[in-house]
């Protein structure tokens, strides 16, 4: 019986010590998203998600609202910079229902675009089209 719990509690340790540094890791694969997004690379934007999911199994959907460029989504990152191709790939990679709900600062994107003079922005057209 004491056999059983030293080993139950070993696989509990284990287990705890490889999620924090799957946690760090993933940190470390998304670091440079947010400079990929900025500079429009769609290709490595794509690569970069691949690699996420394959390494982590994790989709956009499940990252997104934790990546932060400069207090910005990455949507809105896409659309301050004009970076269309990546904006429009991480518009149709992101679940229809994700996209019209609010963000951290409790306005939509297409809300926040419509007040910062980004509503014709071919990204916002690519997003009324998914909603």
């Amino acid at each position: 019986m004491l056999k059983i719990v030293k080993t139950s509690i070993a696989i509990a340790t284990t287990s705890l010590i490889l999620a924090g540094n799957a946690q760090a890791n993933v940190g470390e694969a998304l670091q440079n998203i947010c400079t990929i997004v900025k500079a429009d690379d769609k290709g490595e934007l794509r690569k970069k998600m691949k690699r996420v999911q394959s390494d982590f199994s994790l989709r956009i959907k499940d990252y997104y609202s934790g990546v932060s460029c400069g207090g910005n989504s990455l949507i809105r990152t896409a659309m301050l910079n004009n970076a269309v191709e990546t904006g429009t790939l991480i518009v149709k990679k992101m679940p229809k229902s994700d996209l019209s709900a609010p963000e951290k600062d409790g306005k939509t994107v297409s809300a926040w675009a419509a007040e910062n003079g980004l509503a014709d922005s071919p990204i916002a057209a690519v997003l009324k089209d998914r909603i």
